[in-house]
């Protein structure tokens, strides 16, 4: 568990003068944070150090927060909470035409940049809050104000991959009015993410496992929803030309994983473009099915 060893006075004297201010004793506050006043008497006079999950504790009774607890100044944290979530399919605020083509730097704290940089180079497991503070240019105390752990970190940047595809999907299939269109512009869409974000895609597809149950749950349906959108689209496909639906499902699986296993191997200083691997993909998963590489569906770039 990280605590704060260092600068233990200034921090016990921040602690006694928030809970005098609040006007507690120091048995009342002792006795809602389970400890004993002796106990927390010697957090005060700097004689031992706490613990971050006890100082969130102290911060919510005492009215204050941990950044003033320890004397950082929320403004030069460097870094926000994480933003409220959008819904499942919105879309950001983009008006220009195949915006679900482009892909703009992502506008995340330093915190979570820091973090996806560790799960990718380190893994989940090799990465700590430590490490991640360290790369991210922060205290420790400071990255625990704005994420509560590490399995947080991970939980926001799954959910940002998945908001990103979800929208990302929806808006390409719009641009088709037949299976056949609507099953190449959601390959280039998978194709496009995951070379693009191949930090975000490489998480997505090594750390599920690192998830607690509730949240791969979670995380799993919400993957399961782009499937479905996909595997709709490949029934209307196959409908359209008549072709057999026996293997739809195993093709709709298989296409899908043709393009989450990008991050894999692709480079982007290679010698293809995510443009070029989009369309090949296109390509591939028509093939796969058996349908008509229509050459009007497959043109639509800006």
């Amino acid at each position: 568990m990280d605590r704060l060893d260092h600068a233990e006075g200034a921090v016990g004297a921040r602690v006694r003068q928030a809970r005098l201010a609040a006007g507690l004793s120091l048995r009342e506050t002792a006795q809602r944070i389970a400890v004993s006043p002796a106990t927390l008497s010697a957090v005060e006079n700097g004689k031992t150090g706490v613990s971050i999950p006890r100082l969130r504790e102290l911060a919510s009774i005492l009215g204050t927060t941990v950044s003033r607890l320890i004397g950082e100044q929320e403004s030069a944290a460097g870094a926000t909470r994480s933003p409220a979530r959008r819904d499942i399919g919105s879309e950001p605020d983009i008006d220009t035409r195949h915006a679900w083509r482009k892909f703009p730097p992502l506008d995340i704290d330093p915190v979570l940049a820091a973090a996806i940089d560790s799960f990718v180079e380190t893994g989940y497991h090799g990465a700590t809050m430590r490490s991640i503070a360290r790369r991210a240019g922060m205290s420790v105390p400071g990255v625990y104000h704005h994420y509560r752990d590490k399995q947080e970190l991970l939980v926001r940047a799954l959910d940002l991959t998945m908001d990103e595809l979800h929208w990302r999907v929806r808006a390409a299939r719009r641009e088709a009015d037949t299976g056949r269109g609507r099953v190449t512009r959601v390959v280039e869409a998978l194709a496009l993410f995951h070379t693009h974000r191949r930090e975000l895609a490489f998480i997505g597809a090594s750390e599920m496992r690192s998830l607690t149950s509730d949240n791969r749950l979670r995380i799993t349906s919400s993957r399961n929803m782009v499937q479905y959108l996909l595997d709709e689209d490949i029934d209307a496909a196959v409908s359209e030309e008549n072709l057999p639906t026996r293997h739809a499902r195993v093709a709709g699986r298989a296409i899908a994983t043709m393009c989450t296993s990008l991050p894999q191997w692709f480079r982007l200083d290679g010698p293809e473009t995510p443009e070029d691997i989009a369309t090949e993909y296109a390509h591939f998963a028509l093939g796969l099915l058996g349908v008509r590489d229509g050459g009007a569906d497959n043109s639509s770039r800006p």
